[in-house]
């Protein structure tokens, strides 16, 4: 996962801001898992975990998977994608001047 622009990175420090999304994080660093799995091992109600799974996929921090397990079963697995957030001021400056680049380009463009 690359993230390349300042939007992206706005929407992925939201995502990570919140404690239940860390704990889905740590939950899924050493193997894949389950939606059930992490229902008991979170202690979080199915619908508030699909509500942070789907945020984290949104990202590109994680991705679902529907397998067919014992019985034709069928299962969600959840894994983690691989990915890195390196951030220091140099970079944010420098997003920030491309951001703003591309807003006098579009004025320029547009007027």
């Amino acid at each position: 996962m690359m993230t390349k622009t300042l939007d992206e990175i706005i929407n992925l420090c939201g995502t990570l801001s919140n404690k239940h999304r860390l704990c889905i994080i740590a939950a899924l660093s050493e193997k894949r898992k389950y939606t059930s799995e992490l229902t008991r091992e979170l202690e979080l109600s199915r619908p508030l975990l699909y509500l942070h799974l789907r945020n984290l996929e949104e990202v590109g921090i994680l991705k679902g998977k529907t397998e067919l397990g014992k019985g034709n079963r069928a299962r969600r697995y959840y894994e983690l994608c691989d990915f890195e957030l390196c951030l220091n001021g140099k970079k944010i400056k420098e997003m920030l001047e491309n951001e703003e680049k591309k807003v006098k380009q579009r004025a320029v463009v547009e007027g």
